[in-house]
């Protein structure tokens, strides 16, 4: 560890780095087929030793994230992805779905702490944790990385804002994670209540977008502020470095940027569906298709490491949005539209509104009672987890086109 890198893993030879990942994946092949039998079936005929190049990798079948909630309900608990069974993990999580995500043993099992050093976070930094920390993993994934690097955790967890804002001011944590908005919150509270949240010079985000506007308040307000990009099912995939330019690609991972509905690849700086390989001896990942778009950026990063880099998050290679972190699913309008027959066309309208996200729910109805609107808006938010208001609209006023999710933040 430097200064300025984490390990000289970060800095070696794209060619060295490229060698070193193709000589240890036939063996992360042959164990997940050896040790899980839904790898076994998924890859059936495939010749682990033979997958030593990424023109070979891109041969093998992508499975898609979205699927993984199917083939769980099938075979409880993980699929048969997982090679370490369930009583043998540190810990287990459920994430919006619902999807079940294994944990094993092991120091920064997720590998966050090369993100977290990214961003300027050090040995005896205080972190305030705001990921969540119940059922689903997020807080624990970062939570991970801060210790492994010597820092001390604050398990805030989301809300119980005003408490957080008294802890913040009795701790002094150096350091936010959490959801790019909520820092925000906590900003803008503690100014209001008269305390001090001071403390905060660094921050690493994710969940959501970081949006140009919202990174300068948080640089004129002395936060630095950086982006990781990372799933339940995969742990860190990219992180932003001091060179602010796109998202570096984590060495515990191969990413491929493939034509959406594919399994094939796309020239460098087409956009395309981030599909990710994931060197995991308990929960291995061999092309896993995140749903995200992305592309590849040229050349290395001014920063000095030289492994790929991505634009970052450019949206959904399908209708499934993130929406203050957590994921919306079509799958969750067609629950709404099954609770109540009496709607006709369905829209869920996610936008922005004062640096948070929003959603407004469009729906068809001939009455537009504030009972009919009371309900719906209740439904939404059992379905969902999340708040968000309800539109009633004519009949026939929705565009007939399919789309139930309408995603018009804009990320420029």
């Amino acid at each position: 560890m430097t200064d300025d890198h984490y390990d000289q893993l970060e800095v070696r030879d794209p060619e060295q780095r490229e060698r070193a990942q193709f000589n240890l994946l036939p063996g992360l092949i042959s164990n997940a087929m050896a040790g899980a039998p839904g790898w076994a079936s998924h890859l059936a005929g495939v010749d682990p030793n033979a997958v030593t190049s990424r023109e070979v990798l891109a041969k093998l079948p992508v499975l898609r994230k979205s699927a993984l909630k199917e083939l769980q309900a099938k075979a409880p608990p993980f699929g048969g992805f997982a090679t370490s069974p369930a009583g043998r993990l540190a810990r287990i999580f459920m994430s919006p779905g619902p999807i079940f995500e294994p944990e094993g043993f092991g120091e920064d099992w997720w590998r966050s702490a090369r993100a977290l050093f990214a961003a300027g976070i050090r040995k005896g930094d205080i972190v305030h944790n705001t990921f969540a920390y119940h059922l689903t993993p997020g807080g624990w994934i970062l939570d991970a990385g801060a210790r492994a690097l010597g820092c001390g955790v604050i398990a805030a967890g989301p809300g119980n804002t005003e408490q957080q804002i008294e802890a913040i001011q009795h701790l002094k944590p150096t350091a936010y994670v959490g959801v790019p908005d909520y820092l925000k919150i906590l900003l803008d509270k503690a100014k209001e209540a008269g305390r001090n949240a001071s403390s905060f010079k660094k921050a690493l985000v994710s969940g959501g977008a970081l949006f140009p506007s919202l990174r300068q308040e948080y640089k004129q307000r002395g936060i630095d502020t950086f982006q990781t990009y990372a799933t339940a099912d995969l742990g860190i995939i990219a992180y932003e470095s001091p060179a602010m330019e796109g998202m570096i690609v984590d060495e515990g991972v191969i990413v491929e940027i493939v034509r959406p509905g594919t399994g094939d690849p796309v020239p460098a700086g087409e956009v395309g569906e981030v599909v990710v390989t994931a060197f995991n001896r308990d929960y291995p990942m061999i092309r896993l298709g995140t749903g995200d778009l992305s592309a590849v950026l040229p050349g290395k990063s001014a920063c000095g490491r030289t492994n790929m880099r991505i634009k970052g998050w450019m949206g959904r290679a399908d209708q499934t949005t993130k929406v203050k972190g957590m994921f919306v699913h079509p799958e969750n309008i067609a629950e709404i539209a099954k609770r109540h027959a009496e709607l006709g066309r369905l829209r869920l309208v996610v936008g922005r509104s004062g640096e948070q996200d929003t959603m407004t729910l469009r729906a068809e109805a001939t009455s537009a009672d504030a009972g009919l609107k009371g309900k719906l808006a209740e439904t939404l938010q059992a379905v969902t987890k999340l708040k968000g208001e309800v539109e009633i609209v004519a009949p026939g006023t929705l565009p007939n086109d399919g789309k139930v999710i309408a995603d018009e933040r804009t990320y420029a």
